[in-house]
């Protein structure tokens, strides 16, 4: 009896499991070691009662769900849902799990959309949450009322990128409130640096269009989690709200999935090489970086013009978005979290100096040069 897949691949590496993403899922037709596309929204049923396990795109397609396979795969979870965005993920877990007048907790460094997001839910049903400074877990554990459905935590942050022991996390909650949910945007460390499930939480959440898809051309969200009565839950409001992703854009997905190991390990080598070498350049005050990953900020100097700095630029490119290919650098008090309250910027940190670098696939001297001229001529005087 031939193996599917899975069973050829059970006990595989991550490496594997990536190289081989969609393989052999059309071996029972033409054998296509590429995964197939598909495009029809409506499927044939053979008669009353019957399906092929298709039957509307809404509820899912054939590509679709090769793509949520690999993707449970990855974070080790049971079920993954893959959603038209970053924030229609998000919009997934907290339109699945909390009810009106629920409550929950957040970390206080986030991607700006999602306190907007967060304030917006607030108002239409009556959602409340406190802000976690992501460091004392007794101080968290205090937060915790009887209407505490979820803690959500992003590590490292974004943009100030400080990072929380997730293992240590679910202990001090679970231990004396199993029923709170524990979920973790983990789009900057990815599954290749960080399997947030198998530390304990209860649901991952990315921003695909980010490093999982990996090129600036997809945009695109996933949900996983390990539990079934989750999983549940989640999938009859995805397939009732329909925010699902297309069949094109998962196959390109799949195809994005095939790299990411090789495409994280580069972009960890020179995140680590430029977040070095940035505190070395005149001009820069302080770097931050998790020790991971592509992602690095950094403040310039008072004396530097971040206007003049971005204009003279030849490589890096100023843009809002992440994990692609070509490194890109964003100011977050204009850009990502221009509609977060100026008082709740400034307590994180978050001034008109500070400016986020996703450090791309280009040779790291390339862009450390770049990096210094750009500065260098941006200098008053």
């Amino acid at each position: 009896m031939k193996k599917d897949a899975s069973d050829c691949l059970s006990g595989c590496s991550v490496d594997t499991l990536l190289a081989q993403a969609g393989n052999r899922s059309d071996d029972n037709k033409s054998g296509s070691i590429s995964t197939p596309l598909y495009f029809s929204t409506a499927f044939r049923h053979p008669g009353l009662g019957d399906s092929t396990g298709f039957d509307y795109a809404r509820v899912t397609t054939p590509t679709r769900q090769i793509l949520e396979t690999e993707l449970a795969k990855l974070e080790n979870g049971s079920r993954a849902f893959a959603t038209s965005s970053g924030m229609s993920a998000i919009d997934l877990v907290f339109s699945s799990l909390l009810n009106y007048g629920d409550h929950f907790i957040t970390s206080d460094d986030l991607y700006g959309g999602t306190f907007r997001y967060f304030d917006a839910i607030k108002k239409q049903s009556n959602v409340s949450f406190d802000i976690w400074d992501g460091k004392s877990l007794e101080t968290l554990r205090a937060l915790i009322t009887d209407r505490t459905k979820l803690i959500w935590i992003e590590t490292p942050s974004n943009p100030m990128m400080k990072v929380i022991d997730i293992k240590s996390l679910v202990q001090a909650i679970k231990k004396d409130f199993p029923e709170v949910l524990v979920a973790v945007d983990n789009t900057f460390l990815t599954p290749i640096f960080q399997k947030p499930l198998l530390l304990g939480a209860d649901i991952v959440v990315h921003s695909a269009t980010k490093y999982l898809a990996g090129h600036n051309d997809l945009l695109a969200g996933v949900v996983i989690t390990n539990s079934t009565d989750i999983a549940g839950i989640i999938e009859t409001q995805l397939i009732t709200r329909g925010q699902v992703l297309d069949s094109f854009s998962s196959w390109l997905l799949i195809r994005s999935l095939k790299t990411l190991h090789l495409r994280m390990a580069r972009h960890n080598e020179s995140g680590q090489y430029l977040a070095s070498k940035l505190k070395e350049i005149a001009g820069i005050n302080q770097v931050l970086y998790s020790g991971l990953g592509g992602m690095v900020s950094f403040y310039v100097a008072e004396d530097v013009d971040v206007n003049l700095f971005l204009r003279g630029l030849k490589i890096v490119s100023f843009a809002e978005s992440l994990g692609g290919p070509e490194t890109l650098v964003t100011i977050p008090t204009v850009q990502t979290h221009c509609d977060m309250p100026e008082e709740q910027r400034l307590a994180l940190g978050i001034t008109d100096r500070l400016i986020r670098l996703s450090v791309g696939l280009e040779d790291p001297n390339d862009l450390l040069k770049d990096l210094t001229e750009a500065i260098e001529g941006a200098k008053h005087g």
